[in-house]
């Protein structure tokens, strides 16, 4: 009865947390004191200086590419798992309209 109480999910995730929030507090008072430095908050760019933030590069159309390419991916993995009988021809060709959309409003968009 113990190891059910135990092993639910809600007891489980307060005991880890517990468990995590107590490793954190003695890891912290064990740990050597910092000093403090005025780099010690600025982004990390391998030793280098960042460049200003109007020349910095924008990952915009790296992410919608990407968003593209897992969009496809999920609906040729839909598609294919379908049985082929004419209703699931139909629930396809509508997924595949649906994704269309999708793609063409992606690759439409300003880069």
């Amino acid at each position: 009865m113990i190891e059910r109480i135990l092993l639910s999910p809600p007891v489980a995730l307060c005991l880890f947390l517990g468990l995590a929030y107590a490793v954190y507090r003695l890891s912290g008072m064990i740990a050597a004191p910092g000093q403090e430095h005025p780099g010690k908050c600025l982004p990390y760019a391998c030793g280098e200086d960042l460049l200003p933030p109007e020349v910095q590069l924008a990952y915009h159309a790296f992410f919608r590419l990407a968003l593209l390419f897992g969009i496809l991916h999920m609906a040729a993995l839909v598609v294919s798992t379908l049985p082929p009988d004419v209703t699931s021809r139909r629930t396809a060709t509508a997924y595949l309209a649906g994704i269309g959309v999708s793609v063409f409003v992606l690759a439409k968009g300003r880069t």
